[in-house]
């Protein structure tokens, strides 16, 4: 079903979004599209345009009379394209029917060019003449580092209310799990593979470790789901390991988070097992840093915590009447991947939602598009929670 959207509205937004696709901005080479977006925010009349230490790119409209401060987010970075797994040129913003191709079309420049179309037009309507401020956030690094990048966004920021603008397939969302990327470690002896029992094989202590860890029951969450953990990387050493009983082994179990879990916990329930097993392995969260186009380190521990706010909770139920008075449903649901919202709500505890075009299942992949129809009915949704915010936030 085609938008409400004016022809011309939707030519903005369409416009906007092909020229994102078309300035890669793979995570730490962001500098392109955040320029791009900046010069944009300044024509478009921002009251303030500036970018922090990591590159992240800051809008900021003031209204006429003290108010709430609604932030919407985005992450300016993609992950890289594959080489010859796409038919189609991954930068070229190619529209085919109206599908709108590229890479970050659906993760997440589409989103981005919708709430930026979104927030301007809502200001101009209104002529400045409205509660509070209005603020866009492109964050650098995401990606890699979910929810890091913009700890710095909402200190400078202070938002009272965060939209998330990650794929939703136009639901609201409500939460999501959070991530821990947990690092397993065992060290053996090394000794010739001929006479094996000269040594201590630490593959073999890894494998005790992850089958005694399968059996783990995983945390429960009545919203969110399970806590699952899965094992995403192995690595022994010496490697390749030529006649040699290895000394080292390294696996990385991806845990998904639910509410009330702390790496404490995490890494505790863990240890507990492995203590049980009577297995020699060490375990941490992982830590990653990296380089920002910059020139800034950012640095991390891989835990990024869980979120979630009930439906009932009034500045969502205020969303969802406002959808159902201009008779347009409002389905509501949780995220499957993390996103920022793992800082704004989960270590803030900011009121925040997530609403975006497209779905989950077209980030990341080859011939990535997005929905050109989607996009601009983003756009009046956008508008429409902004509205609804600003009509109601003294009560919510």
């Amino acid at each position: 079903m085609r938008s409400r959207l004016p022809l011309e509205d939707e030519a903005k937004v369409v416009s906007l979004c092909q020229a994102l696709i078309r300035l890669p901005s793979v995570s730490g080479q962001e500098a392109a599209v955040i320029e791009y977006a900046g010069t944009y925010l300044r024509q478009q009349q921002f009251d303030e345009v500036f970018t922090d230490q990591y590159g992240s790119l800051v809008g900021i409209i003031n209204g006429s009379r003290p108010g709430p401060t609604i932030l919407f987010d985005g992450h300016a970075d993609t992950v890289p394209v594959e080489p010859g797994t796409w038919k189609r040129d991954p930068y070229g913003g190619e529209i085919e029917g109206r599908r709108l191709y590229g890479r970050g079309a659906s993760d997440m420049k589409g989103a981005i060019a919708a709430f930026l179309t979104a927030v301007t037009a809502y200001a101009e309507a209104c002529r400045g003449n409205f509660p509070g401020r209005l603020a866009v956030a492109l964050t650098a690094y995401e990606e890699l580092f979910e929810g890091v990048a913009a700890r710095r966004v909402s200190e400078m920021v202070r938002p009272d209310f965060v939209v998330i603008g990650e794929a939703t397939n136009l639901a609201l969302n409500c939460g999501q799990r959070g991530r821990a990327e947990v690092v397993l470690e065992a060290r053996g002896r090394s000794a010739h593979s001929a006479n094996p029992e000269k040594g201590v094989n630490a593959v073999l202590l890894m494998l005790k470790a992850l089958t005694g860890l399968s059996e783990l029951p995983p945390a429960d969450d009545s919203e969110l789901g399970k806590g699952i953990a899965v094992v995403t990387d192995i690595i022994s050493a010496p490697y390749p390991g030529a006649s040699v009983v290895p000394a080292f082994c390294r696996a990385t179990l991806d845990r998904r988070l639910v509410r009330g879990e702390s790496p404490e916990s995490v890494l505790t329930a863990i240890r507990h097992v492995l203590e049980r097993l009577e297995a020699d392995v060490q375990v941490s969260l992982a830590r990653d840093e990296r380089i920002c186009y910059t020139g800034e380190k950012i640095a991390a521990e891989k835990f990024f915590p869980a979120w979630y706010f009930s439906p009932s909770e009034p500045f969502i139920r205020s969303i969802v009447d406002a959808f159902e008075r201009e008779q347009t449903e409002l389905r509501r649901g949780i995220y499957g991947f993390c996103t920022n919202g793992s800082h704004y709500a989960g270590e803030r505890q900011i009121r925040t939602v997530g609403y975006g075009p497209s779905h989950e299942y077209l980030a990341h992949i080859a011939d990535e598009y997005i929905d050109v129809d989607d996009m601009c009915a983003a756009v009046e949704g956008y508008r429409r929670i902004i509205g609804t915010w600003h009509d109601n936030w003294e009560t919510c």
